[in-house]
């Protein structure tokens, strides 16, 4: 392969890792979803906020470095997906910012809407977030409708309304929502973020009648994920995809096409193997009381959603099928930025191991000692 190609793979194996993380880090929004259910009085509901609020910031700042990747690395996808359906990005965007006004504002002095009202922010960040987003990720093997003319960007007298990119239809990615195949993978995911939200609870919170309602709640959040889980990535593996002719360029319809890339790329299907594992034992773990619990499902979880991300782009693939034009489909090699700005992203991505060797400090120093009630009633900074 030549430099632009191992960058455009570099680049896009950041973005899995990333969008993997997010994912992992969606367990915040997988307590708040949880608040109705586990916290039975205020004490027990400031104590689960109080426990997601040592990381709720990670969660928002990866979302954020996630879209940042993706703006610098393929910018074609993301003034596609991105300015095209925005009504689905505008309402992901809405919810965490109801998620950082909760909890900035829900134990302030003279709080004139009251700690409910925020508490029901926070349900409906946690419940509508983990939704949409898995939502978003499962167009990447779905599709969505949109048309891509690169002639356009040589059209200088075009005016305003000459774009590369333009969404087939007037729901601007509200579309998605009608394509169950999506909803259930966004089940999957909100059902994955309150189970890891549950094993979170049971190494982050010192109270015994807490702690077991967080133990019985992560059965049935388990199950629903591994369903749902399970019926989505069977359909995929059965799918026909769309790919990149080796010899011609043009987008061409592959059968089993996912089914394939696992075959051809066996380390790939390992780490999705390896991830499922590690969720399994990680519900065992939990159900047993055990704090390394949520270390496992996070472990896992990472390993999963990385695995199907570089199945989605890797090996010619297009990550973003057009349903309305098969031409128009996206690969990394088509919507990439140039070589030289991947080569220099690249150089400063050398800094990436240092700050998640900070970013993993700071999650042990923050969460070294469980929390208990009576900190509730001190002095430092309440949720």
């Amino acid at each position: 392969m030549d430099t632009l190609t191992i960058l455009q793979h570099y680049w896009w194996f950041e973005i899995s890792l990333l969008g993997a993380l997010l994912v992992f880090l969606l367990f915040v929004q997988g307590g708040q979803a949880l608040l109705p259910c586990l916290g039975r009085t205020e004490e027990d509901r400031s104590l689960a906020v109080n426990a997601l609020g040592r990381k709720w910031e990670l969660t928002f700042t990866t979302l954020v470095t996630f879209g940042g990747a993706f703006f610098a690395s393929f910018p074609l996808f993301y003034s596609t997906s991105f300015g095209g359906a925005f009504y689905v990005w505008m309402a992901i965007l809405l919810c965490f910012v109801l998620q950082a006004v909760a909890y900035e504002y829900r134990r302030k002095p003279a709080n004139l809407l009251g700690r409910r009202t925020f508490d029901v922010f926070l349900t409906i960040n946690g419940i509508l977030g983990p939704l949409l987003l898995g939502t978003a990720v499962s167009t990447f093997f779905t599709g969505a409708p949109f048309t891509v003319d690169r002639l356009n960007l040589a059209d200088a007298a075009g005016g305003a309304g000459v774009v590369i990119s333009q969404w087939a239809t007037p729901w601007h990615g509200l579309d998605a929502l009608a394509n169950g195949w999506n909803l259930v993978l966004g089940a999957a995911v909100t059902l994955l973020a309150m189970m890891l939200a549950c094993q979170y609870f049971i190494g982050s919170v010192a109270d015994d009648a807490f702690v077991a309602r967080a133990r019985r709640r992560m059965l049935p959040c388990a199950l629903g994920f591994a369903v749902c889980f399970a019926a989505w990535l069977v359909r995929l593996l059965f799918a026909t995809g769309l790919a990149a002719d080796p010899a011609t360029g043009t987008i061409v319809a592959v059968p089993y096409k996912y089914l394939r890339n696992f075959l051809e790329m066996p380390f790939v299907a390992a780490l999705l193997l390896a991830g499922v594992v590690a969720v399994l034992w990680s519900i065992r773990l939990g159900w047993r009381g055990s704090r390394r619990a949520v270390g496992f499902g996070g472990g896992g979880t990472v390993a999963s959603v990385l695995a199907l991300l570089l199945c989605a782009g890797w090996n010619r693939t297009a990550y973003y099928p057009s349903l309305s034009d098969m031409q128009s489909s996206l690969t990394i090699a088509g919507s990439s930025s140039s070589l030289f700005t991947l080569r220099t992203m690249a150089w400063v991505s050398l800094m990436i191991p240092f700050v998640a060797a900070y970013i993993a400090w700071a999650w042990r120093a923050i969460g070294r000692r469980p929390l208990t009630r009576e900190e509730l009633d001190g002095e430092g900074h309440q949720y």
